[in-house]
């Protein structure tokens, strides 16, 4: 991640000395990419187009991998991503003129969940790990009932999935047994109709139709994902191709102003202040 940002400072500088950011077309705004960052793109934009109704704007999920490859493709002005840019996709993009700016959004925290019926609470980070990589197959053997554990990920293509490959499973492999979903909405909907399962969603998705987790005694919350105490607790991205200028400067300083926080906020994100 070090390496990546210093990439991507060097690319930044040389676009201010040549003044060579190219204005939006339009007024229109395309944003693409995580399924953990779009429900913070959706309240906000509504909130924005109510005020400047001249502008439209298109959202779509598909995952952070995907909304930074279309960033590099300049099929998006913005792109979703639970996750920080890496080094070969800065390196990619600089060789298709591409020069991706990132922009903090908001802090979110990834809460490992099960069915509401579960008696877990608590896991360890290591029994995560263990049941992740499928050493570990029935709830018993961590205190719960004597049922196979069915265990829910998020695909490849996420960045909630490579955060949680890095901080739960230490880059081992997920279990080929995992049912693989595509958003968090689809991993709350498998927890919540099978007993059996565990999945891990960003804390905005969280809702009484699952049960969060502790993970080694500490509850997932503000304080905790601020703090770093909460062992799975990461910034959320927006990327632009380049300084932003016109709707999309506009969209932006609307975000990440104070009105913007307080909508992050209201859709069960932390915002940045």
């Amino acid at each position: 991640m070090k390496r990546s940002m210093n990439i991507l400072l060097t690319c930044i500088i040389c676009l201010a000395l040549a003044g060579s950011v190219t204005a939006i077309a339009g007024e229109t705004i395309v944003i693409k990419g995580s399924t953990t960052v779009l429900p913070i793109a959706q309240a906000v934009s509504e909130a924005y187009m109510k005020i400047n109704p001249g502008v439209n704007i298109s959202i779509s999920g598909g995952g952070s991998g995907n909304g930074i490859k279309a960033l590099i493709d300049k099929s998006t002005d913005i792109a979703n991503s639970s996750r920080f840019i890496k080094d070969k996709e800065v390196q990619m993009a600089v060789e298709k003129g591409s020069y991706p700016v990132p922009h903090r959004v908001a802090i979110d925290a990834i809460v490992p969940i099960v069915h509401p019926s579960n008696n877990v609470g608590n896991l360890t980070v290591e029994q995560l790990s263990l049941i992740y990589q499928g050493k570990i197959t029935n709830w018993k053997e961590v205190g719960g009932p004597d049922l196979q554990i069915v265990v829910v990920s998020r695909d490849t293509s996420s960045g909630t999935y490579e955060v949680w490959e890095e901080k739960i499973l230490h880059k081992a492999k997920v279990t080929p047994k995992a049912q693989l979903q595509a958003s968090n909405g689809a991993v709350v909907q498998a927890v919540s109709n099978n007993k059996y399962a565990i999945g891990y969603i960003g804390f905005g998705y969280l809702n009484d139709s699952v049960k969060p987790l502790k993970i080694a005694g500490v509850v997932a919350s503000v304080e905790t994902a601020l703090s770093g105490e909460f062992a799975v607790a990461r910034p959320l991205f927006m990327f632009t191709n380049g300084w932003p200028t016109g709707a999309v400067s506009s969209f932006m300083a609307f975000l990440l102003s104070r009105e913007g926080q307080e909508i992050v906020k209201k859709e069960g994100f932390i915002p940045l202040f």
